[in-house]
């Protein structure tokens, strides 16, 4: 063999054996994927996925789905630059920076536990939205979520402690107990009516300064609810907010009399609020596709994700737009029905 071809054939070798190597070199990139739908007025492994109890209750049929995605990589489990190639030459999924699914200051085990109070807290969302469309009152209370290490209310309040009153205040929201906070000086003592579980106490706790200088006392609030039935929400292993509306409509359809769908397929995505505001959502190309793998023919997408939507929505399946949980009420009864219209999703 010459000189010249053994050179070009190492050359080569070599350009084969770096090729390799790089394309299964890790890469800071999250490959998200089509996931799992479920039917929220369905079962999920012989469990209801929406239970009610203290309230008449009706049959549902057809399928109400949430959508999920699916991810691949992340801190510790990152994906090698072969599947970051394979993903974007893929129309169905997406490749992203590993940063806009996981933040450089968070751990993948503090997302996972982020998008599982999401998820509760969607829950209880969803069903104060579906008690506000059906009219049927409830009320609303302020109460600890946590609080932080280290800081005067350490100690001091335990999670789920709910909060009646600050300095004589009846505690409306999370704001106003914020601001009575903030009108002290850091040093000074606020005084708390608590109520846990049937007792109630007074807890005294001395303020400190943030780094801004704002005073604080260490505790992490949240809105919960207090309903005039139980509604329990089984998903299994799925975390977020994104589900609220489609968990929404399924206590609709349970605590209205008749056929909600019509036995139609429908599914849908979106955030919602106590007073049924729909919110957008992320992975909206990939949850139109796994709806569709999954039998859907109309998808409900929130309206700040119609842009986007539109310009994938998959074969055999109609988009609609909705902004509150009543345009998507309203809307089911016109696809059940076939009379009257719905707005559809534009690129504008």
């Amino acid at each position: 063999m010459s000189r010249r071809a053994l050179t070009l054939m190492v050359a080569g070798f070599l350009t084969l054996l770096f090729g390799v190597v790089g394309a299964l070199l890790p890469v800071p990139y999250v490959v998200l994927s089509p996931g799992p739908t479920e039917n929220t007025i369905g079962d999920v492994k012989g469990k209801p996925v929406i239970s009610i109890e203290g309230h008449q209750t009706y049959p549902a049929d057809g399928k109400l789905s949430l959508v999920t995605v699916a991810y691949q990589g992340g801190p510790g489990n990152r994906i090698d630059l072969f599947s970051a190639l394979k993903g974007w030459i893929d129309p169905t999924v997406a490749v992203v920076p590993e940063e806009t699914i996981f933040p450089p200051t968070s751990t993948a085990e503090e997302v996972e536990q982020q998008n599982t109070q999401e998820m509760t807290n969607s829950q209880d969302d969803a069903t104060a939205a579906a008690l506000t469309e059906l009219k049927i009152p409830y009320t609303s209370v302020v109460t600890v979520a946590s609080t932080q290490k280290g800081l005067p209310a350490d100690g001091k309040f335990k999670t789920g402690d709910e909060i009646v009153s600050v300095d004589g205040v009846p505690a409306v929201d999370r704001e106003s107990v914020s601001g009575i906070v903030r009108k002290h000086k850091a040093g000074e003592t606020v005084t708390f009516t608590v109520n846990r579980g049937d007792h109630s106490m007074t807890v005294a706790v001395p303020t400190v300064a943030a780094k801004d200088g704002t005073p604080i006392v260490g505790i992490t609030m949240r809105i919960s609810y207090k309903f005039p039935f139980k509604v329990r929400i089984n998903v299994g292993d799925v975390g977020g907010p994104s589900a609220g509306m489609m968990f929404s409509l399924g206590i609709v359809d349970k605590l209205t009399p008749g056929s909600m769908t019509g036995g139609k397929s429908i599914a849908g995505t979106g955030t919602i609020t106590p007073e049924g505001k729909v919110g957008p959502i992320g992975g909206i190309q990939q949850k139109m596709v796994g709806a569709r793998r999954s039998g859907a023919t109309v998808f409900l997408a929130p309206a700040d994700n119609c842009a986007e939507a539109v310009r994938a929505v998959p074969d055999g399946m109609k988009l609609y737009k909705v902004s509150t949980l009543h345009d998507a009420v309203k809307a089911i009864d016109v696809i059940r029905s076939g009379s009257g219209t719905v707005p559809g999703c534009s690129a504008s």
